[in-house]
């Protein structure tokens, strides 16, 4: 159906309208109560869905803004979001965080033939909509999406010669589930000390990091000038000109390889390496971690972090305005099969959170990092805190490096559940 509004600059409007609504209530002591148990990333997210569906107001389909925020915006928010990372403290963390993101993709590997041998035991064929056989083939491009990324889930649909058809469908499912769990992680956010409480978990490390990269803040805070300002944006989007420049060269050069040797990387499991977005998260994410070492760290002082904020609350409204919950109904046998898949892999997260005593930030992060990949762990990692969202870009490039790897195990699995 046709959106009532298909003007990109006003559906802008509408989202910054929104953004600057929901931020300022936020600061207002008379919604305090409501804020405490609601984020407002997560109203950032969910009311450009709702003018999507059921209103259709707009439609994430009809619109190019989430190509702009994740093409421009994102990765001028990880070069800004990363000028003040502090090392130091992210080796404090300790090994929790990374066997959480592990076990984030365990579950995603695990839970795919879980979700398929149950779907297929309860659900007839007709529901499902598909045979056996396209059925495990199409889910293995969810996998590839999960646990790392686009490319990686293309990489699936070409191993193993998935129908445009049901990848489409696949896509959908992808696509909805993910926002649901999303959706949750950041209600968790807003209420991860009661979380922790009931992990009996030790989040002294995080508080050590935010607060030592609150006080950086506080120190080299000032009311900067229109030069400073201009220096900033150039170090931005200098960075993401170089990094789409970089991009532009790496990726052609890599499927030029691939193709030069008879489908080379996409049988080694490497066609990451072929992905344009990817190059770009990398080079930007990398831009921003060198400047962190350089006189550009002081920047922090001009606001690059409350910038770099910004410019991910645009991601997230324009995430959210993608999502269609009515989509569910045209598919159910497929959605149960992805909501299955998702419930698995959110057991196990919470089972060896609780094991190893991880903070709720583990679980979330090294979740999202796998399954919504660059675009969304820094957005989950800063409903947390706005100092934490490197912690989610790396996790997130890890997830890219294992995507093909995993997503290759799951499909292997799903078949002989199938």
């Amino acid at each position: 159906m046709e959106p009532l509004i298909t003007n990109d600059a006003v559906v802008f409007g509408i989202l910054i309208i929104i953004l600057a609504f929901i931020f300022h209530t936020s600061s207002q002591p008379a919604f305090k109560k409501f804020y405490t148990f609601v984020p407002p990333l997560l109203l950032c997210y969910f009311i450009p869905g709702l003018l999507n569906w059921p209103l259709g107001l707009i439609s994430g389909e009809e619109s190019n803004l989430y190509f702009v925020a994740s093409r421009y915006l994102l990765p001028a928010s990880l070069i800004l979001l990363c000028l003040s990372i502090d090392f130091k403290g992210i080796k404090q963390l300790g090994s929790k965080a990374i066997i959480m993101f592990l076990a984030a993709t365990f579950g995603i590997i695990i839970g795919g033939p879980i979700a398929l041998f149950a779907a297929s035991a309860i659900l007839p064929e007709s529901v499902l909509s598909v045979s056996p056989d396209e059925l495990w083939r199409g889910l293995s491009t969810i996998a590839g999406s999960w646990i790392g990324g686009g490319a990686n889930q293309t990489a699936m649909k070409e191993i193993f010669e998935v129908k445009d058809d049901i990848f489409s469908s696949m896509i959908v499912v992808d696509v909805i589930v993910a926002n649901i769990w999303m959706a949750f992680l950041l209600f968790g956010a807003g209420q991860s000390d009661k979380i922790d409480k009931i992990l009996k978990a030790d989040n002294s490390a995080i508080t050590s990091l935010k607060n030592k990269v609150k006080e950086f803040r506080a120190k080299v805070n000032k009311i900067p000038t229109t030069t400073e300002l201009f220096v900033m944006f150039a170090v931005a989007f200098g960075g993401v000109a170089i990094a789409h420049f970089g991009a532009d060269i790496l990726s052609p050069v890599f499927k030029n390889i691939n193709d030069a040797n008879g489908n080379f990387l996409v049988e080694k499991g490497l066609s990451t390496l072929m992905s344009g977005f990817f190059w770009l998260i990398v080079i930007a994410t990398t831009i921003g971690v060198g400047g962190s070492f350089t006189k550009f760290r002081t920047l922090e002082g001009v606001g690059a972090s409350k910038f770099g904020s910004v410019f991910i609350y645009i991601l997230v409204a324009t995430i959210g305005m993608k999502m269609n919950i009515g989509e569910i109904f045209k598919n159910p046998g497929l959605f149960a099969i992805g909501l299955i898949w998702m419930l698995v892999h959110v057991i196990i997260l919470l089972v060896v959170a609780k094991l190893i005593r991880a903070p709720f930030f583990f679980v979330a992060v090294g979740s999202q990092a796998n399954v919504g990949g660059a675009a969304s762990a820094p957005i989950v990692a800063s409903a947390f805190d706005s100092s934490l969202a490197p912690v989610g870009v790396l996790m997130a490039v890890l997830g890219y490096a294992l995507g093909t790897y995993g997503a290759w195990a799951c499909a292997l699995l799903m078949q002989a559940a199938s």
